[in-house]
């Protein structure tokens, strides 16, 4: 048999005032939206995304995609608390930037080269 409880508030969270049947049987039409404004374009350039409680930067995009196994285990074994998929997407910027930086270095030393590559041609007797 349990002790009564000793302590002057009650450990029970306060039965709800809700009519839930009448909230569970009601239609879409039912709802009376008179005092409810309307959203604006203004309103949600000024709203913040969130994902799981945690704010979206504005800037991203929500995807849905399939990786190898082997890739998400590898970011999974070295993302600690950042979490996998943020390493991921940093690999994927490094990647792009890796790749305009290389080929900008390429077209300028193709450039610089251009007027310096003079080809003579020698006559062998």
């Amino acid at each position: 048999m349990s002790k009564p409880s000793t302590s002057k508030t009650s450990k029970r969270a306060p039965a709800s005032k809700t009519d839930w049947s009448r909230i569970k049987a009601m239609r879409d039409a039912d709802i009376d939206l008179s005092d409810v404004p309307e959203i604006t374009a203004e309103m949600v350039s000024h709203g913040v995304m969130r994902v799981a409680g945690k704010e979206v930067p504005r800037g991203k995009q929500r995807l849905t995609m399939y990786l190898d196994t082997a890739i998400v285990e590898y970011f999974k074994a070295r993302a600690g608390a950042r979490g996998y998929q943020t390493l991921i997407n940093a690999a994927l910027k490094q990647a792009i930037e890796h790749e305009t930086l290389e080929s900008t270095l390429r077209r300028v030393i193709r450039e610089e080269r251009a007027p310096y590559n003079v080809v003579t041609s020698r006559k062998t007797k």
